[in-house]
Protein backbone atom coordinates (compact mmCIF):
# COMPACT_ATOMS: atom_id res chain seq x y z
CA UNK A 1 0.00 0.00 0.00
CA UNK A 2 1.41 3.39 -0.77
CA UNK A 3 0.59 6.94 0.95
CA UNK A 4 0.55 10.37 -0.87
CA UNK A 5 0.13 13.74 0.41
CA UNK A 6 -3.37 15.37 -0.08
CA UNK A 7 -2.98 17.74 -2.93
CA UNK A 8 -5.81 20.26 -3.51
CA UNK A 9 -4.49 21.93 -6.89
CA UNK A 10 -7.15 24.24 -6.45
CA UNK A 11 -5.27 26.51 -3.80
CA UNK A 12 -2.05 26.75 -5.94
CA UNK A 13 -1.43 30.68 -6.59
CA UNK A 14 0.10 30.68 -10.08
CA UNK A 15 0.29 34.73 -9.95
CA UNK A 16 3.84 34.31 -9.92
CA UNK A 17 4.62 31.66 -12.75
CA UNK A 18 6.45 32.99 -15.23
CA UNK A 19 6.93 30.84 -18.71
CA UNK A 20 10.22 31.55 -19.39
CA UNK A 21 12.72 30.64 -22.27
CA UNK A 22 16.29 29.71 -21.46
CA UNK A 23 18.16 31.61 -19.77
CA UNK A 24 20.40 34.23 -22.01
CA UNK A 25 23.10 36.65 -21.11
CA UNK A 26 24.19 39.56 -23.19
CA UNK A 27 27.77 39.82 -23.81
CA UNK A 28 29.64 42.68 -21.80
CA UNK A 29 33.08 43.81 -21.67
CA UNK A 30 33.56 44.72 -18.17
CA UNK A 31 35.11 47.83 -17.55
CA UNK A 32 33.01 49.02 -14.21
CA UNK A 33 34.15 48.95 -10.42
CA UNK A 34 33.55 44.73 -10.78
CA UNK A 35 32.65 42.44 -12.22
CA UNK A 36 35.52 41.97 -14.26
CA UNK A 37 35.00 39.54 -17.37
CA UNK A 38 36.29 35.89 -16.45
CA UNK A 39 38.68 33.96 -18.68
CA UNK A 40 37.02 31.02 -20.17
CA UNK A 41 38.63 28.30 -18.21
CA UNK A 42 37.39 30.41 -15.01
CA UNK A 43 33.94 30.19 -16.21
CA UNK A 44 34.27 26.21 -17.78
CA UNK A 45 35.92 25.37 -13.93
CA UNK A 46 32.73 26.72 -12.74
CA UNK A 47 30.74 24.57 -15.03
CA UNK A 48 31.95 21.46 -13.78
CA UNK A 49 29.41 19.25 -11.99
CA UNK A 50 29.14 19.66 -8.14
CA UNK A 51 31.31 17.31 -5.79
CA UNK A 52 30.64 17.42 -1.89
CA UNK A 53 32.29 19.60 -0.02
CA UNK A 54 33.83 16.64 2.11
CA UNK A 55 35.08 14.99 -0.45
CA UNK A 56 38.88 14.58 -0.69
CA UNK A 57 38.97 15.99 -4.25
CA UNK A 58 37.52 19.08 -2.69
CA UNK A 59 40.20 18.81 0.34
CA UNK A 60 42.84 19.11 -1.74
CA UNK A 61 41.39 22.02 -3.60
CA UNK A 62 40.86 23.77 -0.63
CA UNK A 63 44.33 23.51 0.23
CA UNK A 64 45.58 24.77 -3.50
CA UNK A 65 43.22 27.45 -2.88
CA UNK A 66 44.82 28.85 0.58
CA UNK A 67 48.00 28.25 -0.77
CA UNK A 68 47.70 30.38 -4.10
CA UNK A 69 45.59 33.19 -1.77
CA UNK A 70 48.99 33.10 0.69
CA UNK A 71 51.52 33.65 -2.67
CA UNK A 72 48.67 36.10 -3.93
CA UNK A 73 48.96 38.19 -0.56
CA UNK A 74 52.54 37.95 0.02
CA UNK A 75 51.53 36.18 3.95
CA UNK A 76 52.55 32.95 5.70
CA UNK A 77 49.39 33.67 7.47
CA UNK A 78 48.17 29.48 8.21
CA UNK A 79 44.63 31.30 8.56
CA UNK A 80 43.66 32.32 5.20
CA UNK A 81 40.96 31.22 3.20
CA UNK A 82 37.94 32.19 0.95
CA UNK A 83 34.59 33.22 2.64
CA UNK A 84 31.68 32.56 1.06
CA UNK A 85 29.82 35.42 0.28
CA UNK A 86 30.93 38.85 -1.66
CA UNK A 87 34.21 41.26 -0.84
CA UNK A 88 31.41 42.81 1.81
CA UNK A 89 31.49 39.53 3.91
CA UNK A 90 34.88 39.25 3.85
CA UNK A 91 35.05 43.09 5.16
CA UNK A 92 32.46 42.01 8.02
CA UNK A 93 34.58 39.13 8.94
CA UNK A 94 37.60 40.81 9.86
CA UNK A 95 35.45 43.06 12.25
CA UNK A 96 33.40 40.29 13.73
CA UNK A 97 36.22 38.23 14.74
CA UNK A 98 38.45 40.96 16.71
CA UNK A 99 35.93 43.55 17.96
CA UNK A 100 34.41 43.01 21.23
CA UNK A 101 31.54 45.53 21.98
CA UNK A 102 33.69 48.72 23.47
CA UNK A 103 36.49 47.76 21.87
CA UNK A 104 37.95 51.15 20.39
CA UNK A 105 38.25 51.04 16.76
CA UNK A 106 39.89 53.68 14.35
CA UNK A 107 38.97 53.92 10.63
CA UNK A 108 40.78 56.15 8.14
CA UNK A 109 37.32 57.29 6.15
CA UNK A 110 39.02 58.65 2.68
CA UNK A 111 35.77 57.33 0.29
CA UNK A 112 32.83 55.23 0.69
CA UNK A 113 34.00 51.84 1.44
CA UNK A 114 35.66 53.60 4.69
CA UNK A 115 31.77 54.61 6.05
CA UNK A 116 31.30 50.87 5.24
CA UNK A 117 33.85 49.94 7.83
CA UNK A 118 32.53 52.72 10.19
CA UNK A 119 28.48 51.16 9.51
CA UNK A 120 29.62 47.63 10.64
CA UNK A 121 32.32 48.30 13.69
CA UNK A 122 29.69 50.29 14.77
CA UNK A 123 27.11 47.02 14.72
CA UNK A 124 29.58 45.39 16.59
CA UNK A 125 29.72 47.37 19.54
CA UNK A 126 33.11 49.02 18.81
CA UNK A 127 33.88 52.30 20.15
CA UNK A 128 34.15 53.55 16.64
CA UNK A 129 36.60 56.92 16.08
CA UNK A 130 37.48 58.38 12.64
CA UNK A 131 40.11 60.24 11.19
CA UNK A 132 38.54 61.79 7.39
CA UNK A 133 40.76 62.48 4.19
CA UNK A 134 39.28 64.44 1.11
CA UNK A 135 37.83 61.70 -1.72
CA UNK A 136 41.05 61.11 -3.97
CA UNK A 137 43.09 62.17 -1.41
CA UNK A 138 45.10 59.68 0.82
CA UNK A 139 46.32 59.39 4.57
CA UNK A 140 50.02 60.69 5.49
CA UNK A 141 52.09 58.28 8.34
CA UNK A 142 52.29 61.55 10.28
CA UNK A 143 48.04 62.06 10.17
CA UNK A 144 48.07 58.17 11.34
CA UNK A 145 50.59 58.67 14.09
CA UNK A 146 48.43 61.81 15.37
CA UNK A 147 45.06 59.95 15.33
CA UNK A 148 46.64 56.36 16.86
CA UNK A 149 48.13 59.21 19.85
CA UNK A 150 44.75 60.61 20.07
CA UNK A 151 42.24 57.68 19.88
CA UNK A 152 44.65 54.55 21.31
CA UNK A 153 42.65 52.23 19.58
CA UNK A 154 42.49 48.52 19.73
CA UNK A 155 42.08 47.91 15.80
CA UNK A 156 43.18 50.56 13.44
CA UNK A 157 41.22 49.80 10.15
CA UNK A 158 42.23 51.35 6.48
CA UNK A 159 41.38 51.04 2.74
CA UNK A 160 44.43 50.03 0.35
CA UNK A 161 42.31 50.57 -2.88
CA UNK A 162 39.37 52.72 -2.09
CA UNK A 163 36.60 51.57 -4.62
CA UNK A 164 35.08 54.77 -4.90
CA UNK A 165 37.61 57.40 -5.87
CA UNK A 166 40.63 55.23 -7.36
CA UNK A 167 43.27 56.10 -4.60
CA UNK A 168 45.93 53.86 -3.54
CA UNK A 169 47.14 54.77 0.41
CA UNK A 170 50.35 53.69 1.08
CA UNK A 171 50.72 51.27 3.65
CA UNK A 172 54.71 51.10 4.46
CA UNK A 173 54.90 51.90 7.75
CA UNK A 174 51.41 51.81 9.47
CA UNK A 175 52.09 48.52 10.49
CA UNK A 176 55.17 49.88 12.78
CA UNK A 177 52.60 52.66 13.86
CA UNK A 178 50.09 49.96 14.79
CA UNK A 179 53.10 47.60 16.78
CA UNK A 180 54.15 50.87 18.69
CA UNK A 181 50.38 51.62 19.81
CA UNK A 182 49.44 48.08 20.44
CA UNK A 183 46.94 48.09 17.94
CA UNK A 184 45.70 45.57 15.43
CA UNK A 185 45.57 46.54 11.25
CA UNK A 186 43.23 45.62 9.37
CA UNK A 187 43.17 45.99 5.91
CA UNK A 188 40.48 46.30 2.58
CA UNK A 189 42.29 45.18 -0.44
CA UNK A 190 39.43 44.27 -2.18
CA UNK A 191 40.42 46.52 -5.62
CA UNK A 192 44.18 45.99 -5.35
CA UNK A 193 44.60 41.74 -4.70
CA UNK A 194 46.17 40.77 -7.65
CA UNK A 195 46.67 43.79 -9.71
CA UNK A 196 48.58 45.98 -7.04
CA UNK A 197 51.73 45.09 -5.11
CA UNK A 198 50.72 43.94 -1.84
CA UNK A 199 53.39 42.59 0.84
CA UNK A 200 50.92 41.52 3.93
CA UNK A 201 53.89 40.11 6.18
CA UNK A 202 56.63 43.07 5.23
CA UNK A 203 54.10 45.16 5.63
CA UNK A 204 52.46 43.91 8.98
CA UNK A 205 49.31 43.81 8.83
CA UNK A 206 47.15 41.64 10.69
CA UNK A 207 44.04 41.08 8.86
CA UNK A 208 43.00 41.59 5.42
CA UNK A 209 39.94 41.03 2.74
CA UNK A 210 39.36 40.62 -0.78
CA UNK A 211 36.63 39.73 -3.64
CA UNK A 212 37.34 37.14 -6.19
CA UNK A 213 35.26 39.36 -9.00
CA UNK A 214 37.41 42.31 -9.60
CA UNK A 215 41.74 41.64 -10.36
CA UNK A 216 40.70 37.84 -9.96
CA UNK A 217 38.72 37.89 -12.40
CA UNK A 218 36.53 35.03 -10.89
CA UNK A 219 32.64 35.10 -10.70
CA UNK A 220 31.57 37.27 -7.46
CA UNK A 221 30.70 35.10 -4.37
CA UNK A 222 33.37 33.86 -2.90
CA UNK A 223 36.01 36.60 -1.23
CA UNK A 224 39.59 36.11 0.67
CA UNK A 225 40.50 36.44 4.20
CA UNK A 226 43.18 36.25 6.21
CA UNK A 227 44.18 36.87 10.00
CA UNK A 228 47.87 36.73 11.12
CA UNK A 229 49.10 36.10 14.64
CA UNK A 230 47.92 38.65 16.21
CA UNK A 231 44.73 39.00 15.34
CA UNK A 232 44.06 35.19 16.25
CA UNK A 233 45.19 35.82 19.66
CA UNK A 234 42.76 38.90 20.24
CA UNK A 235 40.26 36.52 18.96
CA UNK A 236 41.17 33.86 21.72
CA UNK A 237 41.13 35.97 24.20
CA UNK A 238 37.53 37.07 23.90
CA UNK A 239 35.14 37.78 26.66
CA UNK A 240 32.69 37.20 24.32
CA UNK A 241 31.41 34.73 21.51
CA UNK A 242 31.65 36.16 17.72
CA UNK A 243 28.16 37.46 17.23
CA UNK A 244 28.52 36.62 13.67
CA UNK A 245 28.25 32.64 13.90
CA UNK A 246 28.77 31.93 9.64
CA UNK A 247 31.79 34.32 9.66
CA UNK A 248 33.58 32.96 13.26
CA UNK A 249 37.29 32.15 11.74
CA UNK A 250 37.53 29.74 15.22
CA UNK A 251 35.03 27.47 13.71
CA UNK A 252 35.94 28.07 10.16
CA UNK A 253 39.66 27.35 11.12
CA UNK A 254 38.17 23.84 11.87
CA UNK A 255 37.28 23.46 8.71
CA UNK A 256 39.60 24.69 6.59
CA UNK A 257 42.22 23.39 8.78
CA UNK A 258 43.64 19.75 9.30
CA UNK A 259 40.36 18.94 11.58
CA UNK A 260 37.84 19.45 8.67
CA UNK A 261 34.86 19.47 10.96
CA UNK A 262 31.77 20.65 9.05
CA UNK A 263 30.78 23.95 9.29
CA UNK A 264 28.48 24.85 6.05
CA UNK A 265 27.92 24.13 2.73
CA UNK A 266 30.69 25.27 0.92
CA UNK A 267 30.11 27.28 -2.41
CA UNK A 268 32.04 23.99 -4.54
CA UNK A 269 31.98 25.43 -7.75
CA UNK A 270 32.68 28.80 -7.19
CA UNK A 271 35.95 27.25 -5.05
CA UNK A 272 36.06 25.83 -9.01
CA UNK A 273 36.53 28.98 -10.64
CA UNK A 274 38.68 30.85 -8.04
CA UNK A 275 41.21 27.98 -7.94
CA UNK A 276 41.91 28.46 -11.62
CA UNK A 277 41.58 31.87 -11.40
CA UNK A 278 44.48 31.85 -8.66
CA UNK A 279 46.30 29.03 -10.53
CA UNK A 280 46.31 31.62 -14.05
CA UNK A 281 47.45 34.33 -11.97
CA UNK A 282 50.41 32.09 -10.46
CA UNK A 283 51.36 30.92 -14.05
CA UNK A 284 51.44 34.42 -15.25
CA UNK A 285 53.43 35.11 -12.22
CA UNK A 286 52.91 38.05 -8.96
CA UNK A 287 55.62 40.50 -10.68
CA UNK A 288 54.12 39.88 -14.33
CA UNK A 289 50.70 40.84 -13.22
CA UNK A 290 51.66 44.04 -11.39
CA UNK A 291 53.48 44.97 -13.86
CA UNK A 292 50.71 44.49 -16.49
CA UNK A 293 48.25 46.16 -14.63
CA UNK A 294 50.33 49.38 -14.20
CA UNK A 295 51.45 49.56 -18.16
CA UNK A 296 47.65 49.25 -19.02
CA UNK A 297 46.71 51.73 -16.48
CA UNK A 298 49.38 54.10 -17.79
CA UNK A 299 48.42 53.36 -21.28
CA UNK A 300 45.10 54.77 -20.24
CA UNK A 301 45.76 57.24 -18.76
CA UNK A 302 47.91 58.79 -21.41
CA UNK A 303 45.11 57.87 -23.85
CA UNK A 304 42.20 59.82 -21.91
CA UNK A 305 44.76 63.06 -21.98
CA UNK A 306 45.23 62.82 -25.48
CA UNK A 307 41.24 63.11 -25.85
CA UNK A 308 40.79 65.84 -23.21
CA UNK A 309 39.46 64.21 -20.30
CA UNK A 310 41.62 63.87 -17.01
CA UNK A 311 42.10 61.73 -13.60
CA UNK A 312 40.24 62.51 -10.52
CA UNK A 313 43.65 61.29 -8.24
CA UNK A 314 47.00 62.19 -8.55
CA UNK A 315 49.08 59.93 -10.72
CA UNK A 316 51.44 59.22 -7.86
CA UNK A 317 48.54 57.32 -5.80
CA UNK A 318 46.30 56.42 -8.80
CA UNK A 319 44.95 52.61 -8.65
CA UNK A 320 46.67 50.82 -11.53
CA UNK A 321 43.27 48.42 -11.37
CA UNK A 322 40.86 51.15 -11.09
CA UNK A 323 41.03 55.02 -12.47
CA UNK A 324 38.34 57.59 -11.83
CA UNK A 325 37.58 60.07 -14.79
CA UNK A 326 36.42 63.70 -14.12
CA UNK A 327 32.96 64.03 -16.02
CA UNK A 328 33.71 67.11 -18.13
CA UNK A 329 31.21 70.21 -17.66
CA UNK A 330 28.03 70.16 -18.89
CA UNK A 331 27.80 66.36 -19.89
CA UNK A 332 25.52 63.77 -18.43
CA UNK A 333 27.63 61.31 -17.35
CA UNK A 334 24.22 58.97 -16.26
CA UNK A 335 23.64 59.06 -19.92
CA UNK A 336 26.94 58.52 -20.99
CA UNK A 337 27.58 55.29 -19.18
CA UNK A 338 24.16 53.99 -20.30
CA UNK A 339 24.79 54.46 -24.30
CA UNK A 340 28.30 53.06 -23.53
CA UNK A 341 26.33 50.12 -22.30
CA UNK A 342 23.23 49.77 -23.98
CA UNK A 343 24.63 50.59 -27.78
CA UNK A 344 28.02 49.35 -27.19
CA UNK A 345 28.20 46.93 -24.70
CA UNK A 346 30.75 47.97 -22.52
CA UNK A 347 30.48 48.38 -18.63
CA UNK A 348 32.31 51.33 -16.63
CA UNK A 349 30.73 52.85 -12.88
CA UNK A 350 29.39 56.20 -11.92
CA UNK A 351 30.51 57.89 -8.98
CA UNK A 352 29.30 57.30 -5.56
CA UNK A 353 28.96 59.48 -1.90
CA UNK A 354 30.52 62.96 -2.41
CA UNK A 355 32.10 62.14 -6.29
CA UNK A 356 28.37 61.11 -7.53
CA UNK A 357 28.27 62.28 -10.67
CA UNK A 358 31.81 63.75 -11.16
CA UNK A 359 33.34 60.81 -11.92
CA UNK A 360 33.13 57.56 -13.73
CA UNK A 361 35.13 54.68 -12.55
CA UNK A 362 36.62 52.20 -15.13
CA UNK A 363 38.69 48.82 -14.14
CA UNK A 364 41.10 47.63 -16.05
CA UNK A 365 41.41 44.45 -13.89
CA UNK A 366 42.81 41.01 -13.93
CA UNK A 367 41.79 39.21 -17.61
CA UNK A 368 40.54 43.25 -18.71
CA UNK A 369 44.17 44.65 -17.66
CA UNK A 370 45.18 44.86 -21.43
CA UNK A 371 45.97 47.33 -23.71
CA UNK A 372 42.93 46.56 -26.31
CA UNK A 373 40.38 46.67 -24.06
CA UNK A 374 41.69 50.26 -22.90
CA UNK A 375 41.95 51.56 -26.56
CA UNK A 376 38.50 50.10 -27.31
CA UNK A 377 36.75 52.28 -24.46
CA UNK A 378 39.13 55.23 -25.16
CA UNK A 379 37.54 55.13 -28.76
CA UNK A 380 34.33 54.74 -27.81
CA UNK A 381 34.20 56.98 -24.92
CA UNK A 382 35.43 59.69 -27.71
CA UNK A 383 32.67 59.03 -30.02
CA UNK A 384 29.91 58.77 -27.84
CA UNK A 385 30.89 62.33 -25.53
CA UNK A 386 31.28 63.96 -29.19
CA UNK A 387 27.50 62.73 -29.74
CA UNK A 388 26.55 63.98 -26.37
CA UNK A 389 28.00 67.56 -26.99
Amino acid sequence: MTSTLPLNTSKVNAAHKLSLAPLQVPERLLLGPGPSNAEATVVAAMNCQPIGHLDPAYLQMMDEVQDLLRYTWQTENELTYPVPGTGSAAMEATLANVVEPGDRVLVGVMGYFGHRLVDMAGRYGADVRTMHQSWGQVFSLATIRAALEEHRPAVLALVHAETSTGARQPLEGVGDLCREFDCLLIVDTVTSLGGVPIFLDEWQVDLAYSCSQKGLSCPPGVSPFTMGPRAIAKMEQRQTKVANWYLDAGLLRKYWGRDRVYHHTAPVNLTFALREALRLLAEEGLENRWQRHQDTAEFFWDGLESIGLSCHVDRAYRLPTLTTVRVPAGVDAKAVARTLLLEHHIEIGGGLGDLAGQVWRVGLMGANSHRDRATTLLATLEKVLHQSR
